[in-house]
């Protein structure tokens, strides 16, 4: 090198500190990354190259292998083996998930060891007051019964269907699920399960229905302890004694009586295949319901049965020509509506059920009996001609003891209860309550009030014949239905003391205080209507409608509930109690209720017709029993003129005497009267009603109007009696 050569550039400097050092750390192009373009020619440098400059010789660079072969070897090998990697991890976090699936599903169990067999669901049953079985409620669960006492071809029918492996799987049967997989693969959709008796066992003992896969995966826990804890054969029992049958059965013992009438002990070969096809789905294929589906799925279980050589074929040939069939069982009509009822009102009186019980309860199976012949067979007449498709039925004896109850013609079409449930206007029904508020404010039933059209604010009601009597008795006008004398009352007594009275006697449903209340225009139901006229016909107490008298458990028979007799409470003074008597007493011997009498025995009621026929009523009683009848339709249509005088009528009159045959005759409570006996003042009272004034007639084409006796009983008494002279 030469070092006395001039530089171009000047002299340079020494420099110090920071920018000393940032110009030592320049880039020479040699520290430069090669980049693709460094394999391109290099073109000749413009540069003049001074001839004292040194040059590094040339390097000859040898020619790179082809990209493409060189990138294909290379990716081969690490496509095969992230291939390989990538499985073991997904295999690896896909055996994790699994794994912890499992142990969430079974930390969502309760710890095995305290698990336990649970009670059998509480059954409801339901006896009339002579003892007998009515009807059963809540989850319907016969008796435990031993695998050895039923007949061979009963348990070896559900194995046939549901479990063919049953006796060599530990609870999960492997290859029933791929068999099943296939088979739904195949007709692309669930057309069997893999389910073993097993796990459907622990699904009915521990689980809800749900299908989830936690679901399944918990049901085959339960399993696999089941097969642990419990013997194959403990297993099979368990599981007949334990699985739905449909229609609230439970097990195969209460199934047999549901559906055929007899212990699952003595069911025949036809009848075990149609219990055990049941179990797939058994709201569906209830026989009672379905009675084609069940026989159809019962002739599947023989065929099944005859493949695993459990049955012949000629056994299976001749079960499918004499197919089971279902048995009406006792207490499947009407008295359905009671035992709804029942379920209803126990849980006010005992809480919660936990416990099978056995409610016993003030209903006469015979006279429901006839109650339900009543109505079902004057509606099968006569419906059709009255535009009526419903009724309802209450008999009640005078302290409150229903004693019968028909909520409907037909409980398998619809369970609606128009007995306790519906609330309909009462019409003329409802005057009683009137006439009593009148009565109580000193009025008599030999007081007179005047028949003659009526205008308040525009609303003008008329009487059903539109024909008008001019003065008439307070006897008369109920007697007679008279709509006009009715509406006077109550403006005179007020509409709010006629709501009291009729809150006290015992309806509990809101009443409007208005004009139009005198006609039965606010909505009740039956129920509330017989049980507030049951003071008319004992005496002036107030009742409690009720139907359950004592509730015991079926093991070991405790008394856990027991009806206290009601408190007396007069709501209507005697006195009173007998001129209401006397009044209605009317209505059946020159009233709308002419049809009523009952032979040899004093009766009373009232008749009652809503607004455009739409409700039809008849609510009358003996010192026996109080009955009330309707009938309309459950859309509120108008009947075809039904009147309470009518078909209500002839459906009470039905009931009625047939429930007072072979009954010692009793005369409605004379309170605390003496001499005369109601009936013998009654006849006295009793005039012929005036002839019909047409509206607008003179004055003087009415009749006097006589002079108004004495108030209260005792006045009323005397001026009938003795002439008004004390």
């Amino acid at each position: 090198m030469a070092w006395g050569r001039k530089k171009t550039s000047g002299r340079r400097e020494p420099r110090f500190g920071i920018a000393a050092a940032l110009a030592e750390l320049r880039l020479d192009p040699k520290d430069r990354i090669p980049s693709a373009d460094d394999d391109k020619p290099k073109k000749a440098s413009k540069r003049k190259i001074d001839n004292d400059d040194h040059e590094e010789p040339a390097v000859e660079r040898k020619p790179r292998e082809s990209g493409s072969s060189r990138r294909r070897g290379k990716t081969s090998g690490l496509s095969l083996g992230r291939l390989v990697y990538w499985c073991a991890v997904l295999g690896l976090w896909a055996g994790i998930a699994g794994a912890s699936v499992v142990v969430w599903a079974g930390a969502h169990l309760p710890p095995i060891q305290s698990l336990e067999i649970p009670k059998r669901p509480p059954t409801i049953e339901i006896v009339g007051a002579d003892g007998s079985v009515l009807a059963q409620r809540g989850e319907m669960a016969g008796a435990n019964v031993s695998l050895k006492d039923l007949p061979p071809y009963l348990p070896k029918a559900f194995i046939a269907i549901e479990d063919r492996r049953f006796y060599s799987h530990y609870g999960v049967d492997p290859y029933g699920i791929l068999r099943a997989a296939v088979t739904n693969l195949l007709h692309r959709g669930v057309s069997q399960g893999g389910s073993t008796l097993t796990q459907q066992l622990a699904k009915n003992l521990f689980l809800t229905q749900e299908r989830t896969l936690a679901r399944k995966l918990q049901e085959a826990e339960l399993a696999l302890w089941l097969e642990r804890k419990y013997a194959k054969n403990e297993i099979l029992e368990l599981y007949l004694n334990r699985v739905y049958f449909g229609s609230g059965a439970y097990g195969v013992e209460a199934a047999a009586q549901r559906y055929f009438g007899k212990s699952a002990k003595n069911v025949t070969l036809a009848e075990a295949a149609m219990l055990a096809g049941l179990v797939k789905s058994p709201s569906r294929l209830a026989p009672n319901r379905n009675p084609e589906g069940a026989e159809k799925r019962a002739q599947t279980v023989l065929a099944a049965m005859a493949d695993a050589r459990f049955i012949t074929d000629a056994q299976a040939q001749a079960s499918m020509a004499h197919p089971a069939a279902s048995v009406k069982p006792a207490g499947a009509g009407t008295v359905n509506y009671v035992a709804d009822w029942i379920g209803e009102v126990l849980d006010d009186l005992v809480g919660q059920i936990d416990q099978s019980v056995r409610v016993e309860t003030t209903i006469d199976p015979k006279l429901q009996s006839i109650a339900e012949t009543a109505v079902i067979d004057e509606l099968a007449a006569k419906s059709v001609k009255f535009n009526v498709s419903q009724g309802a039925l209450v008999a009640m004896s005078p302290d409150g003891a229903v004693r019968a109850m028909v909520g409907g013609r037909n409980y398998g079409e619809s369970q609606y209860n128009r007995a306790v449930t519906a609330k309909r206007q009462p019409g003329s029904a409802f005057k009683p309550f009137v006439y009593l508020t009148a009565i109580e404010a000193g009025l008599t039933p030999d007081t007179v009030r005047q028949d003659a059209p009526l205008d308040i604010k525009g609303w003008k009601p008329e009487n059903y014949s539109h024909e008008y009597f001019g003065p008439v008795t307070l006897t008369q006008a109920l007697a007679m239905s008279l709509n006009t004398v009715a509406v006077r009352l109550g403006l005179e007594v007020g509409p709010k003391n006629v709501v009291r009275t009729a809150h006290r006697l015992g309806i509990s449903s809101k009443l409007e205080p208005n004009a139009s209340i005198a006609l039965g225009t606010s909505e009740v139901s039956v129920l509330e209507m017989v049980g507030a006229y049951a003071p008319f016909a004992n005496g002036g107490l107030a009742v409690s409608p009720h139907v359950v008298t004592r509730i015991k458990t079926l093991e070991g028979g405790k008394v856990i509930y027991a009806r206290q007799p009601d408190e007396a409470n007069q709501v209507i003074e005697p006195r009173n109690v007998a001129m209401m008597d006397i009044m209605m007493e009317q209505t059946l011997i020159s009233g709308t209720a002419k049809k009523a009498e009952i032979p040899g025995w004093q009766a009373a009621g009232k008749t009652g017709t809503s607004q455009d026929f739409r409700d039809a009523w008849f609510i009358g009683y003996t010192a026996n029993l109080v009955t009330g009848v309707w009938l309309g339709n459950d859309d509120n249509s108008p009947t075809r003129k039904a009147t309470g005088g009518g078909l209500p009528v002839e459906v009470w009159s039905r009931f009625m005497r047939a429930a007072h045959q072979g009954v010692a005759a009793a005369s409605l409570p004379n309170s605390q009267m003496t001499g005369p006996s109601l009936a013998q003042i009654a006849s006295q009272i009793t005039a012929p009603m005036p002839p019909p004034v047409q509206a607008g007639a003179p004055r003087s084409a009415r009749a006097a109007v006589r002079p108004e006796p004495a108030a209260g009983l005792d006045g009323w008494l005397m001026d009938r009696l003795f002439g008004g002279n004390r």
